[in-house]
């Protein structure tokens, strides 16, 4: 029986959470992200918020990265100024998710951005972001669906051939100038980047939905086939 592909997965950096009698800071993920890793075949790990220098040395004892979804990046990171309805920063995450972008980039781990990780790689490499956009959420912690269809051509296109798919979607910023040799891989009806990728022989996909809400695990498995 071949070894299962070590899939590590970024995590929130929480001041405050509860479980049982406890209220503490926490570093955690939803469950709907471990359980994609092992329903497509990979094992997870989850990598809390550390300091960057570490990132090259973590990357390398990994098959493959995810950067999960989360909280707003920092306009700074692309040199905006922040906007009204931009959300407070997360700092630590931003600097150690960066950190195991590059890395993954630079060692040609196959990585994975979901929601925010998209984001984030699109800025890694030197794009910029739609601050605020309706009609990609339906309410605070209300989990909406939409139709995204892929460009023909692309990796993501290889992976979901479908002419069209209904998505779990939660988001309210979005690519805006694509980064640097980035191509975009898949919109939504209303013309919003959906997901974007390196060219080969790089393994880099970025979606802008939360595949971890859905039942379709054929993302995920790409990724982890591709760990293999």
């Amino acid at each position: 029986m071949s070894a299962r592909p070590l899939i590590g997965v970024s995590t929130y950096l929480e001041s405050k959470a509860s479980w049982g009698v406890w209220e503490l800071p926490a570093a955690l993920l939803p469950v709907g992200y471990p359980r994609l890793v092992q329903a497509a075949g990979g094992i997870a790990a989850m990598l809390p918020p550390d300091d960057p220098s570490y990132a090259r040395s973590v990357v390398t004892r990994l098959d493959g990265v995810v950067i999960a979804g989360g909280p707003d990046v920092e306009p700074v990171r692309y040199g905006a100024e922040r906007e009204a309805r931009t959300g407070p920063p997360a700092r630590e995450r931003d600097a150690w998710e960066l950190a195991l972008i590059e890395a993954a980039l630079e060692s040609g781990t196959p990585l994975l951005g979901i929601c925010r990780g998209m984001q984030l790689l699109n800025v890694a490499l030197g794009g910029t972001l739609i601050q605020h956009l309706d009609g990609h959420a339906v309410g605070p912690g209300v989990v909406g669906t939409h139709t995204v269809k892929p460009v023909p051509g692309t990796l993501y296109e290889s992976i979901v051939p479908d002419a069209c798919a209904d998505v779990p979607t939660y988001h309210h910023q979005a690519v805006d100038r694509l980064g640097k040799n980035l191509t975009v891989s898949a919109y939504a009806e209303d013309g919003t980047v959906e997901a974007i990728e390196l060219p080969s022989p790089a393994w880099a996909l970025g979606v802008q939905w939360h595949p971890e809400m859905g039942e379709d695990t054929r993302v995920m498995t790409a990724l982890v086939d591709s760990a293999s």
